[in-house]
């Protein structure tokens, strides 16, 4: 069966591609940032992970507000980047792995998660950015990637709650997948911030430090607010942390805990909380 070698999340502000297109990571504004990767750089150079399943939101590309789906899964053979215009080039197309995302829909479906089933899917700077991030030296990240949209941008949100369990039986599928490959799951986006209204430019450090903290030490602590709570405490788009819940959750399959192998919290990039981490599964 294939085994889940591991969490990764980050966040992935437009901006943050502008400074590597223009190489300027070791500058000062940009540099506490960009040096919380390269611990993670070993590690992944260590566990080489084969596959990796990539809970993010859509940024209008494939979804809009007149038709916006709770969860989507690509199903596709490869992913291309439509987000030109954020700074970085636009990437080559990454390869998917169409076996594993049928896998994860059936099993999905199987447990009452209704799935939008994607067949084409363009990806944005939420797939592509933290890819470039992971894998900064390789032209296109050496893994097969499976999206997994959350809707995180039109109200009402799916509860923190229902994204716990969606990660914990994505976690539970791949465990059971026949397979030998090395899967890894990623979440991007958060942490704490909001773009627009009375509260823009809102950050909540005290919040951001206990749900870094609770990823290691307490997954469900999240689940006990509603996503209008998320909003008051991280922000209107600070509830992509919902991302990072589902990524946690899906390490819960078939594991005792998990073991922190390196994290890094920065602000502000942007108007926004960064942080970027990774987790191993402890059996």
């Amino acid at each position: 069966m294939a085994q889940i070698i591991g969490g990764l999340a980050t966040s992935h502000i437009p901006a943050i591609g502008g400074a590597i297109a223009k190489g300027i990571q070791q500058e000062p504004y940009w540099k506490p940032f960009f040096d919380g990767f390269p611990p993670i750089h070993e590690w992944l150079g260590k566990v080489k992970p084969d596959v990796l399943v990539v809970f993010y939101n859509d940024h209008g590309l494939n979804f809009f507000l007149d038709k916006m789906p709770t969860f989507a899964i690509g199903t596709a053979a490869e992913y291309r980047n439509a987000d030109e215009g954020w700074g970085i080039p636009t990437m080559p197309p990454v390869a998917g792995c169409p076996e594993l995302s049928w896998h994860l829909v059936n099993e999905l479906i199987a447990k009452e998660f209704d799935i939008v089933t994607c067949q084409e899917m363009l990806v944005d700077h939420a797939c592509t950015l933290p890819l470039k991030l992971f894998w900064p030296k390789d032209a296109v990240a050496p893994v097969q990637i499976v999206p997994i949209d959350i809707n995180t941008v039109q109200f009402p949100l799916p509860t923190a709650k229902r994204v716990y369990k969606l990660g914990k039986a994505v976690g539970e599928a791949i465990l059971s997948w026949k397979s030998d490959k090395r899967v890894a799951v990623m979440a991007t986006g958060g942490l704490s911030h909001q773009l627009e209204g009375e509260r823009a430019g809102f950050i909540n450090k005290k919040f951001d430090l206990q749900f870094l903290q609770s990823m290691e030490t307490n997954p469900e602590w999240a689940t006990q607010f509603s996503d209008l709570e998320l909003v008051e405490h991280a922000g209107t788009q600070g509830v992509e942390l919902l991302m990072w819940l589902a990524m946690r959750a899906a390490l819960t399959a078939g594991s005792a805990g998990v073991r922190k192998v390196h994290s890094n919290y920065h602000i502000p990039i942007s108007n926004t909380a960064t942080g970027v981490l990774a987790l191993e599964p402890v059996a």
